[in-house]
């Protein structure tokens, strides 16, 4: 694995900004790592991991560079709980950590550094020294992953019998005897106009 300064230039690069969420996501990424034993994430290892995110903020940017896992690999989940906590599913072995960063590294990091008037310079300066154990918990946790949410699954694509639209990886939903896409099924997150 690269140093946590080689993985902060790239999150900076590939987010357009350095920032404490940046910090806490490079990190994390590199504890759930070391802990699953998966040194070369973006080289032999790269197929070994798919790594389930719970926020759409700064640390999932940094989360993606660490791992090289992408939406588009079908290797990053995201759940909107809007907590900084990612897992990772080592996908060889079947093992899972559950990283979090804890709410008391706020505080922390002011008591480290009041120098510093900032609170993202306070932030991203003691998110470097901090323990792991201090800035996150770690937690064991099982993940059921069913063989559409593997990178590379190939499955048949269904036609809504509503919009016509495609469906892949079996996220078609069977309601009054048809088979209906989310949208159509009543689970749109937008809504059309015309």
């Amino acid at each position: 694995m690269k140093s946590l300064d080689e993985y902060l230039r790239d999150a900076e690069q590939a987010h357009g900004h350095l920032c404490a969420g940046q910090v806490l996501g490079v990190r994390l990424a590199m504890l759930g790592l070391a802990k699953l034993g998966i040194e070369d994430p973006q080289g032999k290892d790269r197929k070994r991991l798919v790594t389930f995110v719970e926020i759409d903020r700064c640390a999932t940017d940094a989360v993606a560079v660490v791992t090289g896992c992408r939406l588009g690999k079908r290797a990053l989940k995201f759940r909107d709980w809007g907590k900084v906590a990612a897992t990772f599913v080592d996908v060889n072995t079947g093992k899972a950590v559950r990283i979090a960063a804890r709410e008391s590294a706020k505080t922390l990091a002011r008591e480290m550094h009041p120098e510093l008037q900032d609170k993202n310079q306070q932030q991203m300066l003691a998110y470097r020294e901090i323990s792991d154990d201090d800035l996150f918990t770690a937690q064991w946790v099982k993940v059921d992953l069913p063989p559409e949410e593997f990178p590379g699954y190939k499955g048949a694509r269904i036609v809504c019998e509503e919009c016509g639209e495609g469906i892949n990886f079996r996220r078609e939903v069977r309601s009054q005897g048809k088979v209906l896409c989310r949208g159509c099924a009543g689970d749109a997150y937008y809504e059309a106009l015309c």
